[in-house]
């Protein structure tokens, strides 16, 4: 595994990691978190192993430094700049939650840089789920209230049976957080306030992959048949899991595995 960087637009800087060593590339975007997500790239490689031989991964950050009035298509752009700085075009690309807006912007705006589209767990608006939940963790944030954002993300992301056995582990996911990265975080959670893509799904041609679960409490489960209903693409719904469903159900990435092995 390798980590690096690029220098984007205004002079702004997208951290990656990437492993493998297959000719195609595979591109993850992450979900929002309130930390950089490269401290956990030993525990991604580990749950994308199986991907190794098939392809590079490359896992791409938000961009370090997140101003004020940044919007969810200045964060497209930023991905989409990242990935052409590296010479990507035609990746298979995985989007999840926030990341999967971000992927599905990519894919109408920037429509060479994927091949094929897996878009997981994520809306194409800020829903009235989504506002209620972004509204609760702006308002943790802003209070410097760790442990009540904590505890509100496990309950939005995770099912009952994953926080029964490893609430106390979750718990501790944001401790030793700084005011830096709490700002950070709201800007990033602000994003979606302008973001609405559902007149322009229709503009998606790659093949595409929707996957959600049902109950979702951080997106719904209804945001997901949505945008399979506007791309007019495949859907699958799991249920009983949380809206980190792609982190808990054991047959998740051999799923993504073939559909995209379908679309070579």
């Amino acid at each position: 595994m390798k980590t690096g960087s690029v220098t984007i637009r205004d002079n702004a800087v997208v951290e990656y990691f990437t492993f493998g060593t297959g000719e195609r590339a595979f591109i993850i975007l992450p979900g929002i978190d309130v930390k950089s997500i490269l401290p956990a790239a030993k525990n991604i490689e580990a749950a994308y192993r199986d991907f190794k031989e098939d392809y590079t991964v490359y896992v791409f950050d938000r961009r370090k430094e997140i101003p004020e009035g940044y919007t969810a298509f200045d964060m497209a752009d930023d991905a989409a700049s990242a990935i052409e700085a590296l010479g990507i075009r035609g990746a298979d690309i995985f989007g999840t939650s926030q990341g999967g807006m971000i992927a599905m912007m990519i894919a109408v705006y920037h429509p060479e840089l994927v091949h094929a589209l897996v878009l997981a767990s994520t809306t194409a608006w800020k829903n009235p789920t989504v506002d209620g939940v972004f509204r609760r963790w702006i308002g943790f944030a802003e209070k410097r209230d760790i442990t009540g954002l904590t505890a509100d993300f496990i309950e939005c992301l995770y099912s009952e049976k994953t926080i029964g056995n490893y609430r106390d582990f979750l718990m501790h996911m944001n401790d030793h957080v700084s005011d830096e990265a709490l700002d950070r975080f709201i800007r990033l959670v602000k994003t979606i306030d302008t973001f609405d893509m559902r007149d322009k799904l229709s503009l998606i041609h790659c093949p595409t992959f929707v996957i959600g679960v049902e109950g979702d409490a951080a997106v719904s489960g209804e945001s997901s048949r949505e945008i399979a209903r506007l791309i007019g693409c495949e859907l699958y719904m799991y249920e009983g899991y949380g809206h980190c469903v792609f982190d808990e159900a054991p047959d998740y990435k051999q799923r993504l595995l073939d559909f995209y092995r379908k679309h070579r």
